[in-house]
């Protein structure tokens, strides 16, 4: 292959049957495996220590999905300060989220905060209305009185790579108190395009072996696999198709954007494997590997949760 990049085809846009299967999808995977539990948990504690005390948080986020992790970050906020603000501002592009979808996902989560008595604002921008390479938004603004935290999974990149660094600088702008990032294992643009392919359709065929060992259904093990796992599938080829050349780790590119690795607290590494324990499914762990927690099912890597700060 050479190394100019492909115009690959636009991605197919969602419908709002989409929609219905993926949250179906989404639901049964919370529900059969630890994976989602793992990230959102990690990622939660990080963020909560992060913010400390802070009255009003900003939360700045890359892969806003169905919104559930935010509907636990708004249980845990301590209550002994009297009323929280909290504003998310969610980056999702009409390529991979349905206008339904948000909608629910705004109508849900501002329903729940109602109920706890939090105050909350959501503001949902176009992913595809950053300007490219340089990635700014001239309108968009973070207040000195607010604690601003980003949830940047390498995923949300993972369609376009070469752009990974300017999102990074663009994150750096808004002075985070911290970033959390998610890793399935299977983005490596590191690697040439035959062996980065190869390599994120076994990180995919480990998780498909571990929803076996959980016993889920053909069915539901169908549903994950059409409506969550293709879809990301596809992204990463349709990505190195428009990026063909090798880039540096990502975990490289971090630290080369002015980020160090935040080691995550004991109490972080405790609680994740204590959820593990709580979870019927049986051969998962969590590992410390140097500044990143690791979700294993037997030996194999199923999701990395890492911390860093600017």
């Amino acid at each position: 292959m050479n190394n100019n990049p492909v115009a690959a085809p636009p991605p197919r846009s969602p419908t709002p049957f989409d929609v219905i299967f993926k949250m179906s999808a989404y639901k049964v995977l919370s529900e059969v495996s630890p994976l989602i539990q793992f990230g959102n948990f990690t990622s939660n504690q990080a963020l909560l220590e992060a913010v400390g005390n802070a009255d009003r948080i900003h939360i700045v986020d890359f892969d806003i999905g169905f919104g559930a992790q935010w509907a636990s970050f708004m249980l845990e906020l301590p209550r002994n300060r009297g009323a929280r603000s909290l504003k998310t501002t969610a980056f999702a592009s009409p390529s991979t989220h349905h206008p339904v979808e948000l909608s629910l996902m705004r109508d849900n989560l501002t329903q729940f905060a109602n109920e706890i008595g939090l105050s909350f604002e959501l503001d949902v921008i176009n992913f595809d209305s950053l300007e490219q390479h340089c990635y700014s938004l001239p309108f968009f603004r973070t207040s000195e009185h607010e604690a601003v935290v980003v949830n940047f999974p390498i995923w949300c990149s993972s369609n376009q790579p070469s752009a990974l660094p300017s999102l990074l600088r663009f994150i750096k702008q808004l002075s985070p108190k911290i970033v959390v990032s998610l890793d399935r294992g299977c983005d490596r643009s590191d690697l040439p395009f035959p062996q980065h392919i190869l390599h994120a359709l076994q990180s995919y065929t480990h998780l498909l072996d571990s929803l076996d060992a959980v016993n889920a259904t053909t069915d539901d093990v169908s549903k994950i696999e059409r409506f969550l796992l293709q879809p990301r599938i596809e992204s990463t080829v349709l990505g190195r198709l428009r990026a063909t050349d090798k880039m540096p780790n990502w975990k490289t590119i971090f630290s080369s954007a002015g980020f160090s690795p935040v080691t995550f607290s004991n109490f972080t590494e405790t609680q994740a494997e204590c959820m593990l324990k709580r979870n019927p499914a049986r051969g998962f762990h969590v590992e410390k590997q140097q500044a990143l927690l690791v979700l294993f099912w037997q030996r194999r890597e199923l999701m990395s949760a890492s911390a860093w700060r600017c």
